[in-house]
């Protein structure tokens, strides 16, 4: 029996090839073969928001050729991702086919297959349990299309009246950019406070040897006259420690008379706490904790990192890698357990495997974490994986392992110590600490070290080295980045694990936000855009309501909700809201101010203007004085070629590289800022 099996990318089709015989026809629909016009909505508003959906224009070979292998195949498997992208890209394959009278296709020749993995079992398994497509999974994503399509279709005309012709909108980005734009203003509000630390630098004199001197150990101050200073911190998730951000000794005529008061005191050792503590594994990733681990540790962004785990999965290294799961299954947890116990030792295996949970909103969706497919020592794919997805590749690989591996592994068993100093009416505490037993840090490392204290005994005298006070500034919240953005929008239930990158490239490729040393702030665009939004359809643009519609799809995806009934509570309000929005005033976009007068005509003033390329130098006198030129970003760094200046530019595809401006007579360009001068990307 001839099948044919129908995949969305030819990466997947020749991994899936590998592990299936001579009797498997395996071909790649490239992506989607149906999707609205591109000319016009496409949305039959009589008929319950049909989506008119057309055969997509350049696919016309691969639909002709996935035509002919159907009227060939006795049996076709439709084996496409296994969520609701995956399943509506299945639907439309499967009617396409069907609405040929020709092939004469009937039902009982389709079958429909899904695995999380692209291995010879997880393959084998799934042909053994074929299903029908899940049509309330079709339905979640036809309701996400019609409505985003709605969205962006009815709000950009009228941003083209209300702001500046050539913007659009977005559903879900409308609120990523609303975050960014209110994060601005908090910083721009935002006023600085100076506060003050004080330690005190104690040695243990008893520990002098012939050879030595004893240890220094700085004693943070702590209390006053038996009130605790009051101090404010933030948790670092990263760094995984607190941070002092203030603390109430607010000026420095204070601090200095705290220090001088304490250079005359005696310090004693008041008290010794010690307490082994344990630290546990992370879950396995998820796409949102990948993507936030991948911007803060290898500094690649949410789209790169979507794009290189697809290649990942497709070519069979790691598992379905769009999720919000973080259970593993069975057979892989048992394998990570027998690596870790042949690998590194009983000691490092826990009494009990290790289970995770997490919130999950589609039992049918409930894919497992992102994890390897196989658990040899990592050292023996890299090799391959570099070969085939690259450096970056690789070390999203290794991400993936060491945290997988590390989930089934020991706690981390750190001792703690905690030394009080008494000195009169002040208290002040040094804390250490040292890993006693590294479990899966051996493996996922998290950058800790031991900080081991000095001995020191109760009721013994320390000599005071210096005291010494440090001047700080309360700082703002800071800027949105890959990693924090999508943290924030996960837990404010904005869009879903696949739809995360989108989000912030989509706002980036409009220039409603830029990027500054990792950091997104918004642009005068950006800024227009948002506040005309907010200001007439605050409902759209608001966190909760697009958080409930998010789960309103969920509800459609396990069939607890007709798509239609979602869309037309949806759109009645809308509809009406743009009636009334017509009659709104027009936005001025701000632009910034450079005080030199235009070159041109000598009247107007030369002010930078952001346009759908970015930023540009223009005469205030618009239309008046039409002058015109090319906005350039400065570093302050001379060219190492030729001694020009040093100016930031982008490619093609938008990534910031640093070159000279005399280009094309020089061609010195480096991608970060430090290279300037070591490595040019051409010469």
């Amino acid at each position: 029996m001839k099948s044919l099996v129908i995949v969305e990318s030819p990466t997947k089709a020749r991994t899936i090839g590998k592990f299936l015989g001579s009797d498997y026809v395996i071909k790649a629909s490239m992506g989607h073969v149906m999707d609205l016009p591109k000319s016009k909505i496409g949305i039959d508003f009589e008929h319950n928001f049909k989506p008119l959906y057309e055969m997509v224009a350049d696919k016309e070979e691969i639909i002709a050729e996935l035509k002919t292998e159907a009227k060939k195949a006795d049996q076709i498997i439709l084996a496409t991702d296994p969520d609701r992208e995956g399943e509506a890209i299945a639907s439309h394959i499967s009617d396409m086919l069907r609405s040929n009278e020709k092939l004469k296709v009937k039902n009982e020749k389709f079958n429909r297959i899904v695995f999380h993995e692209i291995t010879k079992e997880a393959i084998e398994e799934a042909l053994k349990n074929p299903r029908t497509i899940d049509k309330n999974l079709v339905d979640a994503q036809t309701a996400r299309r019609v409505l985003d399509r709605l969205v962006g279709y009815k709000l950009s005309p009228l941003l083209w009246k209300k702001v500046r012709r050539g913007l659009s909108a977005g559903r879900v980005q409308s609120v990523a950019l609303r975050l960014i734009v209110e994060r601005e203003r908090e910083i721009e509000k935002f006023g600085k406070e100076k506060y003050y630390t004080i330690a005190a630098a104690l040695v243990n004199s008893k520990l002098k040897t012939q050879n030595s001197k004893p240890e220094e150990t700085l004693f943070e101050l702590v209390e006053i006259d038996g009130q605790k200073i009051e101090v404010a911190k933030t948790f670092d998730l990263y760094d995984g420690q607190y941070k002092v951000t203030k603390t109430s000794i607010g000026s420095g005529e204070k601090a200095l008379g705290i220090v001088g008061d304490l250079k005359t005191k005696t310090f004693t050792v008041a008290d010794i706490l010690q307490k082994a503590t344990t630290r546990s594994p992370q879950a396995p990733y998820t796409t949102s904790t990948l993507q936030q681990d991948a911007a803060h540790k290898l500094y690649i962004n949410g789209k790169r990192t979507m794009s290189l785990a697809q290649k990942l999965y497709e070519e069979g290294y790691i598992t379905y890698h769009r999720t919000d799961s973080v259970t593993i299954g069975q057979a892989a947890m048992f394998a990570i357990i027998n690596f870790v116990k042949k690998e590194y030792g009983d000691k490092y295996v826990p009494l009990q495997p290790r289970i995770y949970s997490a919130k999950q909103k589609l039992a049918q969706e409930a894919h497992e974490a992102i994890r390897p497919t196989a658990f040899g020592e990592i050292s023996n794919f890299k090799f391959q994986i570099s070969n085939l997805v690259g450096s970056q590749g690789w070390k999203l690989y290794e991400l993936i392992w060491r945290r997988a591996v590390a989930s089934q592994m020991s706690d981390a068993v750190v001792e703690s110590t905690t030394v009080f100093v008494d000195a009169g009416s002040y208290k002040l505490k040094a804390n250490g600490s040292v890993l006693v037993f590294d479990g899966f840090l051996k493996v996922n490392p998290l950058g800790m070290s031991d900080n081991k204290l000095p001995k020191f005994n109760n009721g013994e005298k320390l000599d005071l080295v210096d005291v010494l006070e440090k001047e700080h500034e309360t700082l703002p919240p800071p800027r949105y980045n890959d990693a924090s953005i999508i943290k924030t929008l996960e837990e404010k239930g904005i869009g879903r694990p696949s739809t995360y990158a989108t989000i912030i490239s989509t706002i980036e490729a409009r220039n409603y936000i830029e990027r500054q040393e990792g950091k997104f702030s918004p642009t005068a665009i950006g800024i227009a855009v948002s506040d005309f939004l907010v200001t007439n359809f605050s409902y759209i643009d608001d966190i909760p309501f697009t958080a409930s519609m998010e789960d309103e799809l969920d509800n459609i995806a396990i069939g607890e909700k007709k798509w239609e009934l979602v869309l037309r509570n949806f759109y009645t309000p809308f509809e009406k809201k743009l009636t009334e929005v017509e009659g709104a005033e027009r936005v001025k976009i701000a632009v910034e101010e450079t005080g030199e007068k235009c070159p041109k005509c000598s009247e107007g003033n030369l002010i930078i203007r952001t346009g759908k390329f970015g930023k540009f130098f223009a005469c205030s006198r618009f239309p008046d004085c039409k002058f015109t030129k090319a906005y350039v970003e400065q570093t302050g760094l001379k060219c190492p070629k030729d001694g020009g200046e040093i100016v930031i530019k982008k490619t093609k595809k938008g990534r910031k590289f640093y070159g000279c401006s005399n280009y094309p007579a020089c061609t010195f360009a480096a991608w970060k800022l430090e290279d300037v001068g070591k490595s040019p990307l051409s010469s």
